[in-house]
């Protein structure tokens, strides 16, 4: 309880959540704000929305907020919101599913593959299983160190995927 009183206030002072999220600094007035009033799937698409910004061409063959055109798709970057959305959702979803095993934690993981991949979390033939899926596996619920750590970018740390992580764990994981 302690550890998420300081680490909710660290997020208040550090800028770490989103201007919809902004903490009250008390765990009582936590269920008054309108972000803690969404379900935590609504949470986690807001929280990509707001991160992944709105992808324009150049970005492609990243489109909407970050779905990536797999082979046999037929879209471009000319795409409205609603289909952007409804791409963000489904894939989403698809990650969830994913990683349905893990239960209450599917979610905060489904988000963080999102970004990463979810071979950087699940381990493929190039890399190892993630050491924050192995502590989910054994039940150990201290897991922040781990899940900042998917905040580098070419081996170099990034503070503004370091925010977005901070953010991540304070609407999905406490």
């Amino acid at each position: 309880m302690i550890k998420f009183l300081l680490f909710s206030i660290y997020c208040l002072v550090s800028g770490a959540l989103p201007s919809f999220a902004v903490f009250s600094g008390s765990l009582q007035n936590r269920g008054n704000l309108s972000v803690f009033r969404l379900p935590p799937f609504e949470r986690a698409v807001r929280c990509i929305k707001f991160y992944e910004r709105w992808h324009t061409e150049k970005a492609y063959p990243y489109i909407g907020f970050g779905h990536k055109v797999q082979p046999g798709e037929n879209l471009n970057s000319n795409i409205s919101y609603h289909q952007a959305d409804s791409l963000l959702r489904s894939d989403l979803l698809k990650l969830c599913a994913l990683f349905r095993v893990y239960g209450k934690d599917s979610l905060l993981l489904a988000t963080l593959s999102y970004n990463v991949g979810p071979y950087k979390v699940l381990g493929n033939s190039k890399y190892p299983k993630s050491i924050l899926l192995k502590k989910i596996e054994e039940g150990n619920r201290d897991i922040v160190k781990e899940y900042l750590s998917f905040c580098h970018w070419n081996g170099k740390m990034i503070s503004s995927i370091r925010r977005r992580r901070y953010s991540e764990l304070c609407l999905l994981f406490f």
